[in-house]
């Protein structure tokens, strides 16, 4: 990773931590309580054993010692769940702002310019990528501050016991961060490396699944296996390297802790055995030997978990720089550009869909729509015609509020395009693994189950409701699996009914269907054409036509009523 992109990515990281400024420090304050309350467990433990073997105390008098050991453990848990507690909180938040600032990108994007995106990079982006910022900021980032704080409490404390044991410790301290910022530097390139290769690997997976009739109809299932198999043992090799660079750090830092822990047990030992005579270690005794031991695994465990968990940074950084590069996408990179200036308002009324002075072409590619102006009344029914290519799903497109002009303004009711809620019918339809009912409820989560029955009639599938045992709790796959294309098509259409939106658009409603599908959809939309909703859809269907109260030719950038 570049400097100027890890800069950056970094940048936006603490950006998302300033806004969990309170939940990171309440961490910090919980983890400094139980780190405090760990140090007064050793002072008590070196105590009892003092008092018990050197000053011959009996039980009894110890009593005093043990209850108090006990209320810091009491206060050492308390401490260690409030940290893990404010952790998950803090992490929580950081998440749901980073998922809220990929939501704007999409909406600000619209389906149209991402629909070259593949959903399973969309997916991995709001899934994994998200979740991969967890560690960061549960654990990484209060770390920070906790290895700081109780290593310094504690060498002030064996500072105060015996500075030359201070001495061992404060030398000893530097070397876990300085090899643990050398293995992270390879560790972040990694995990960059990693998330990468798992996106390309999703989206080609998922591509594959998608067209497995259309790969054995032509008889390439061979090379799309062989290209997953590549693809699969590219992240297998990825994963090892990033495992072996965690063991191998692991292993390095654990060994330099252990080294200095054992170098100073061995100055205690001796210093206590008379055998050496330099410095304090003839004032060492029972209790100052005994706690300067216990004191030392936990002056090096903040920075043993420090880089323990300086793979979750790595891991953060990798994901930022995923997620950061589809934030800093331009919304209309590459789909729509304007022809002129902008700046221009909406003549905005609520009860028109008002277009005003609306041009937009794809890219360098010829004008679409050249200084459109469009006026649709409030319950108006409008069909769209014209030869293909002529602009029709981008004038839907544009009423969608999917793709923002350049030059001149959309109005939809008084609000811009998109703000109130319609439906929506495209050439194809989104359904998910699960029941019709789950699918219905999409748009409709509180939808009984009589609303969704009679929604599921309106479009003709009653009888088909009829013949199945489980009727509106039949299955249904991803991809419209158990049911006929004019069948999945209504079904998608029933939402419109359960949903009953003010406005309607339609993308070529009945192509691809048959007879009997494409009577089923006109007659179903002209029930909603005689409930006075607004109605717009483009299609070549003369028994469509019929239906619109006006029929308007988008053709070469114009467009013209009939």
């Amino acid at each position: 990773m570049a400097d100027a992109a890890r800069s950056t990515v970094s940048n936006w990281l603490s950006s998302l931590a300033r806004n969990s400024r309170r939940w990171v420090t309440a961490t910090v304050i919980a983890g400094t309580l139980a780190g405090l309350a760990t140090i007064v467990q050793m002072v008590l433990l070196a105590g009892v054993i003092h008092q018990g073997v050197i000053e011959k105390v009996p039980v009894s008098g110890l009593t005093p010692w043990f209850v108090a050991l006990l209320g810091v453990l009491v206060i050492r848990a308390i401490g260690q769940g409030l940290q893990t507690r404010f952790a998950a909180r803090c992490s929580e938040q950081v998440r749901r702002e980073a998922r809220w600032q990929l939501h704007q990108h999409w909406k600000a994007t619209g389906p149209v310019n991402l629909s070259d995106t593949s959903a399973a990079s969309l997916a991995r982006e709001w899934l994994d990528h998200v979740e991969a910022l967890h560690g960061y900021f549960a654990r990484f980032l209060p770390q920070m501050t906790l290895s700081v704080i109780i290593p310094v409490c504690i060498l002030v404390l064996v500072f105060w016991l015996d500075w030359l044991a201070g001495m061992f410790l404060a030398l000893s301290a530097p070397l876990i961060p300085l090899f643990m910022a050398l293995v992270g530097m390879g560790a972040e390139k990694l995990n960059q490396q990693h998330f990468e290769t798992v996106s390309r690997l999703s989206g080609q997976f998922l591509d594959k699944i998608r067209g497995l009739t259309t790969l054995q109809l032509f008889g390439r299932t061979q090379e799309a296996s062989q290209t997953l198999q590549s693809r699969s043992d590219q992240y297998r090799m990825i994963t090892m390297k990033t495992l072996k660079v965690a063991f191998l750090s692991s292993a390095v830092l654990e060994f330099f802790a252990s080294v200095a822990i054992a170098v100073l047990a061995i100055y205690i030992g001796f210093g206590l055995l008379g055998y050496i005579e330099f410095g304090p270690s003839d004032e060492l005794t029972l209790f100052s030997g005994l706690l300067i031991l216990l004191l030392a695994p936990e002056f090096f465990q903040p920075l043993r978990t420090l880089s323990q968990h300086y793979h979750d940074r790595a891991a953060a950084l990798g994901a930022g720089t995923e997620i950061l590069a589809r934030l800093e996408q331009p919304v209309r990179s590459g789909a729509i550009a304007s022809t002129t200036e902008t700046g221009e308002s909406p003549r905005s009324s609520a009860d028109r869909i008002q277009i005003d002075n609306v041009s937009v072409r794809y890219g360098d590619g010829p004008i679409i729509l050249h200084h459109l102006d469009l006026t649709i009344s409030r319950g108006e029914v409008v069909a769209l015609t014209g030869p293909s290519g002529g602009g029709k799903s981008t004038l839907l497109h544009l009423m969608a509020g999917f793709i923002q002009p350049g030059v001149g303004a959309v109005s939809v009711f008084g609000a811009a395009p998109g703000e109130h809620p319609f439906g929506w019918l495209g050439q194809r339809g989104f359904w998910i693994q699960g029941t019709w009912a789950e699918n219905l409820r999409l748009t409709s989560p509180d939808a009984s189950d009589i609303a969704i029955d009679f929604a599921l009639r309106q479009v003709g599938l009653g009888e088909l409701i009829d013949s199945r045992p489980e009727g509106i709790y039949s299955a249904m796959a991803e991809d419209g699996q158990g049911l006929s294309g004019g069948q999945a098509r209504r079904l998608s259409l029933a939402r419109i009914f359960l949903a009953d939106y003010q406005l309607i658009l339609l993308d070529e409603p009945t192509a691809g269907l048959d007879a009997t599908s494409e009577v089923f959809i006109v007659d179903a939309l002209r029930k909603l054409c005689e409930s006075g909703k607004n109605l717009v859809f483009s299609t070549h269907h003369q028994a469509l036509l019929t239906l619109a109260d006006r029929v308007l030719i988008v053709n070469e950038g114009e467009v013209r009523d009939a």
